[in-house]
């Protein structure tokens, strides 16, 4: 397979509104000449976010980032400064930082084979064998897969132990409860304002908190009663997200029946499989496949010969970065085990039936060329290995 340069496929195209789509908001903002301080039409974004997820304007708080999100949220919480932050290993850099950012210690636990995430029986079992007070929980929504929402509310009251949900790419599956979902609206998410965040709960006390805490501190003054920041949503990012809430129904049909199409062809394939809930009615922007045999370096390999990116997405797990090392964290082999295993696929509304096809068979000839080609020691001595 030689590469053409003339036929490269990404591994991610955002997908934004376009300039015809914003510029209506964008004269209003000239119109008014009100630009930060929860305008206009970041208060109107708010109230349709709102609207779609079934809680009063108040339970919606937009941030500049969802990083800076996570951050205030953490805080918000109210956790032991320099307690325990329970997160997964596995999920993106993002969520450690914000945990370091909020005064906490990050905490890396395993995640659930069959969902990629932290569950509620895994966040009780290591409790109980922490190594120090947990303050607060931080589960992941993998890569915006559905995940229980009602049972961590059902955790943080039988506990006492707050939660806050890091739920970056899941704006198609959040279900906002009274621990507060955090949802990234970068240019890569589905909905994407090129930087910016969402807090969501229906705890309105807490998102008022966050609102505070985004805001210098500020509770109905300019003194700061709160020791906050500068991390609000300006009218600009408003005016994308009120544009990219306009197309919001025709992306998340684009998304959706593409994820179905792909998830039906790679199907096919036996030495695979997709994202858990993958390609089952639900708007994402990645494709993560699993691979039976630990053959992800073939297979990017033979992917970037053919011209076809590929990536992998969350690395080797947060507790192998240099920047969270020295951080504590419990046994990780499902972990490990995905770090080996897994790699993203090309997904962007860009792809067509023929490019799509392309990538598939390039993954199959792939695995099938690793399947007959002789190794030093079999393969499932090799995933028993890394799974350990």
């Amino acid at each position: 397979m030689v590469q053409n340069a003339a036929q490269k496929i990404s591994v991610a195209i955002p997908r934004m509104p376009d300039a015809d789509m914003v510029l209506p908001y964008l004269r209003r903002i000239d119109a008014a000449r009100y630009y930060s301080n929860f305008g206009p039409l970041v208060r109107e974004f708010e109230a349709r976010i709102g609207a779609g997820y079934g809680v009063e304007p108040a339970c919606v708080s937009s941030v500049a980032s969802g990083t800076a999100a996570l951050t205030l949220a953490l805080r918000a919480s109210a956790p032991t400064p320099g307690s325990l932050c329970m997160m997964p290993s596995w999920t993106f850099s993002a969520t450690a930082h914000a945990a370091r950012e909020a005064g906490l210690t990050p905490y890396f636990v395993e995640v659930a084979r069959d969902s990629w995430a932290l569950t509620p029986e895994i966040a009780d079992a290591k409790m109980r064998h922490a190594p120090g007070e947990v303050g607060v929980v931080l589960p992941v929504a993998p890569f915006g897969a559905p995940i229980g929402y009602d049972r961590w509310d059902e955790f943080s009251a039988a506990t006492g132990v707050p939660v806050v949900i890091d739920a970056a790419a899941a704006f198609d599956t959040a279900q906002p409860g009274r621990a507060p979902v955090v949802i990234s609206l970068h240019a890569t998410k589905v909905l994407g304002v090129g930087e910016g965040g969402l807090l969501i709960s229906r705890d309105a006390d807490l998102v008022a908190k966050v609102r505070s805490l985004s805001n210098f501190g500020f509770q109905h003054s300019r003194v700061a009663a709160l020791p906050g920041i500068n991390a609000k949503l300006s009218e600009y990012a408003a005016a994308v997200g009120l544009a990219a809430l306009d197309a919001w129904p025709f992306v998340r049909t684009g998304y959706v029946r593409l994820a179905q199409t792909y998830a039906a062809a790679l199907s096919a394939i036996p030495e695979l499989s997709v994202l858990p809930g993958f390609g089952q009615g639900w708007a994402g922007t990645t494709c993560l496949v699993e691979l039976a045999d630990p053959v992800t370096s073939a297979v990017a390999r033979d992917l970037t010969r053919a011209g076809i990116e590929s990536r992998q997405w969350w690395g080797r797990g947060c507790h192998q970065q240099a920047a969270f090392a020295y951080y504590p964290s419990s046994s990780l082999a499902v972990t490990r085990y995905l770090a080996n295993h897994t790699l993203a696929l090309p997904f962007h509304l860009g792809l067509g039936p023929a490019e799509l096809n392309r990538i598939v068979s390039v993954v199959a000839d792939s695995l099938a060329s690793s399947a007959t080609a002789p190794l030093s020691q079999p393969r499932h001595q090799n995933d028993a290995a890394q799974a350990s």
